[in-house]
């Protein structure tokens, strides 16, 4: 089988296994140009078997290549909800009662 340059490339392959919470990380990370370019940066580590298995079990990702990928994604963006919670700190709306 030939591949083309395009497929390659292509932000992680097995995406119809991912779930919808990884597939909406990997959007993200395309949305904000993160995927675009030629894949020439070099990653490499070891890690115990058990933890690749079990990231590969969560998100439905098989090549340890694309599972690097759907991780660096995860740690790229910004978690919103931290976001929200430090912009909105010590601020409660006007009808908020604290019960002690």
């Amino acid at each position: 089988m030939v591949r083309t340059k395009a497929a390659r490339l292509a932000p992680v392959k097995s995406a119809r296994a991912l779930t919808p919470l990884m597939a909406a990380v990997l959007e993200d990370a395309r949305r904000a140009g993160l995927l675009e370019g030629d894949r020439t940066e070099h990653v490499s580590f070891r890690a115990p078997p058990a933890l690749v298995e079990a990231a590969k079990r969560e998100t439905g990702v098989e090549s340890p290549t694309e599972l690097g990928i759907l991780a660096l994604a995860a740690l790229a963006q910004p978690d919103p909800v931290a976001a929200f919670m430090k912009r909105t700190r010590g601020q409660l709306g006007s009808a908020h009662k604290l019960e002690y």
